[in-house]
């Protein structure tokens, strides 16, 4: 592979490098309008200008079969966004006449298994508003749902190998079979949303009722030709996975195709719903990660953890590493950093549960967490960090402790 500087050793490279992550930890850079992906994408742009990084490398670089399947599930979500699913199955929850108790279990249900095969951050993006709505009509408090809400989607995402960003990269670099790490994932998520029932319904107990009121919410009505049609593709899709019959980013990127092949909802608003952001901080993150590591600074950084007695190799170290660097840098920047240097056989397993858990503890752990705050403040309920890590730091510890206790006993 040819390469239009020698990065060895590169001061540059390593500076750019820090920077990218210093942005990744604060979510931005000091007096500058910008985020995590421009931040990304500013990165790779200054190794190609400045020659560590040849275009043909940057490319070469990008992980393609991640973005694929990437891409071709953020149009199978946008169908069910746009065919009313998500704004029919939150209003029907919000009415079932049972107790707010026996009501943040539902949520809890409907949130983790639409996000084990759905992305959550939209499964969260579509529902907070409509939840909100509903329990502020039948006086039911909307903290405790909207906990339910965004913790379940991240547990539930946990579940596959689809749920979340990281876990499809894990599964796309790894090469792990979707079936096998359902027999991680799943048991861990179904025991993951238990707790967090139980949690939400002691630390409520006493707490679930307020007065009622009225919150206008603008829903899509149901379309069941689109809904129906994005259930059936789906449902071949997770079949080809659990099969293996061709590769996730061909069958994610044909579900696809055939789904933007539609009378009805038109190509400019399906992919006007894709996350255009995050394919752009994917590739970013690709770029300067693959130039650390033709540095060799990557290798020697870890060799020198390694030398302070800290073994990546080492299950639990990995296990806790991957869960307090997720919350430092987020999830996928975590993950991304850790790939490389990972060759333990449960290695995907641990990166995807402890990441994916991890994401819980604080608000800025996941974005799903960020959506529904955001969306939840703009309906005027108020969610401050303190009354999040309440009901986030418990559920994050024992949903870590029962995905570490599942590892340890497959292990």
């Amino acid at each position: 592979m040819a390469h239009l500087y020698n990065s060895a050793m590169d001061p540059l490279v390593v500076a750019i490098f820090a920077i990218v992550y210093l942005g990744m930890v604060l979510g931005g850079l000091p007096f500058l309008a910008i985020d995590r992906t421009g931040i990304a994408l500013l990165g790779a742009i200054a190794l190609v200008a400045t020659g560590r990084v040849s275009p043909d490398d940057a490319w070469r670089a990008i992980d393609v079969p991640t973005i694929a399947l990437l891409l071709g599930l953020m149009v199978v979500s946008a169908q069910f966004r746009l065919g009313g699913a998500y704004s029919a199955i939150t209003q029907r929850i919000a009415r079932i006449p049972m107790s707010p108790a026996r009501l943040a279990g539902v949520v809890i249900a409907v949130s983790a298994g639409l996000s084990a095969v759905l992305s959550n951050d939209v499964v969260c993006l579509a529902m907070a508003p409509l939840l909100v709505a509903g329990c502020v009509h039948r006086g039911v408090r909307p903290a405790p749902m909207l906990f339910a809400l965004a913790c379940a989607a991240n547990i539930g995402s946990a579940a596959t190998l689809i749920g979340n960003p990281q876990n499809m990269l894990i599964g796309q670099s790894l090469r792990l079979s979707f079936a096998a790490y359902l027999l991680d994932g799943l048991p861990v998520a179904l025991l993951g949303c238990l707790a967090l029932w139980a949690i939400l319904a002691w630390q409520f107990r006493s707490r679930w009722h307020v007065a009622s009121s009225d919150v206008d919410v603008e829903a899509p009505p149901i379309n069941r030709w689109q809904t129906g049609k994005g259930v059936f593709v789906i449902g071949a899709l997770i079949v080809l996975f659990l099969t293996g019959v061709c590769p996730r980013d061909v069958a994610a990127l044909g579900a696809a195709g055939v789904l933007l092949l539609s009378r009805r909802l038109s190509s400019r608003e399906m992919l006007s719903l894709i996350d255009w952001q995050l394919l752009v901080l994917f590739a970013g993150l690709f770029i300067v990660n693959h130039a650390m590591i033709e540095s060799g600074m990557l290798a020697i950084g870890m060799q020198r953890v390694a030398d302070a007695g800290i073994d990546m190799q080492h299950a639990p170290t990995l296990f806790v590493t991957t869960a307090a660097l997720s919350n430092l840098v987020s999830n996928v920047p975590a993950v991304m950093l850790l790939l490389p240097s990972t060759t333990h056989a449960q290695a995907g397993a641990i990166l995807a549960l402890a990441s994916t858990l991890a994401g819980n503890l604080l608000i800025v752990g996941s974005i799903a967490n960020i959506i529904v705050v955001d969306q939840a403040g703009r309906l005027g309920v108020t969610i401050n960090w303190r009354e999040h890590a309440r009901t986030g730091v418990p559920v994050t510890l024992t949903t870590l402790a029962i995905a570490g206790a599942w590892l340890w006993l497959r292990g």
